[in-house]
């Protein structure tokens, strides 16, 4: 059997820390800041982490192997 590949843009966009949980950047915050108000930015700064049915998707879909840890 072949092995199972991580995916390039997956492994560049989250990463699963020890517990098992998906750290990934804030949304929102790529284009139009001027719309925004301040305090959306700042707490859009960072990371986060993402909602646990989504994660689980994630990892086995896209993080077979942890996502390079």
């Amino acid at each position: 059997m072949p092995k199972m590949k991580t995916k390039s843009a997956a492994k560049k966009r989250f990463k699963v820390t020890g517990t098992g949980k998906v750290k990934v950047q804030a949304a929102g915050k790529r284009h139009g800041m001027i719309k925004r108000s301040n305090k959306f930015i700042r707490d859009a700064r960072g990371m986060t982490t993402m909602a646990e049915p989504d994660a689980k998707k994630v990892i086995k879909n896209f993080l077979p192997n942890g996502g390079g840890l």
